[in-house]
């Protein structure tokens, strides 16, 4: 089982690309989605960031106000690290059980903060999905409705370009146009394939 993980920064699209891994057939596993899971309404880890945060970060129906708990963790380190704290073990330990289940030639594993993750062991290979910074911040912008210094705390707050690039066995440029990111998963899936064939 060849282990692929797919990481990159907030808003370089990371979701586009592990969509059109799947679109091929392939099973994706993505960390963003285990971390809605392990917090919805009975699960301990709710449980643990109701009492580390107070009521102010659940939602009148009692799930997750996902937005507030963004907005405390990113106003400092210390609230950042508590959430990983609770989160992280708990995401890992998930996202090792369902690549175990998933099967096939080989598993997108998208992981957002891959560089600081103790996952990265657990990959066989790590594709970036890399833009550029400005690129980056408009998208966060335009999709996530952040005002600019709020959207500029949330890049800081992960690994560098440069940090990911360092540890990239492939780079997928997300720049330009979704024909041409969609060129270089193709090519990549053929490439993952051959050697989940030859081992």
């Amino acid at each position: 089982m060849l282990r692929i993980g797919l990481t990159g920064g907030i808003a370089s699209g990371k979701t586009a690309v592990s969509d059109m891994f799947a679109a091929q057939g392939v099973p994706v596993i993505d960390t963003d989605r285990i971390a809605r899971d392990v917090v919805q309404p009975g699960m301990p880890a709710l449980e643990e960031i109701r009492q580390r945060f107070g009521d102010a970060v659940i939602a009148a129906d009692g799930s997750l106000d996902r937005s507030e708990l963004r907005k405390l963790a990113f106003e400092n380190e210390q609230n950042r690290k508590a959430v990983e704290a609770i989160l992280h073990p708990r995401i890992r330990r998930e996202t090792i059980a369902r690549s175990k289940k998933a099967g096939g030639p080989y598993q997108i594993i998208v992981v957002p903060l891959l560089v600081e993750s103790p996952l990265k062991s657990f990959m066989d290979r790590i594709v970036v999905v890399d833009c550029d910074l400005q690129t980056q911040l408009q998208r966060l912008l335009s999709r996530d409705r952040e005002n600019v210094d709020q959207a500029r705390r949330m890049i800081a707050a992960q690994a560098s370009r440069e940090e990911r690039l360092a540890i990239a066995s492939d780079v997928i440029d997300n720049d330009g146009a979704l024909a041409d990111t969609r060129k270089q998963v193709e090519d990549l899936h053929r490439r993952f394939l051959q050697m989940a064939k030859t081992g």
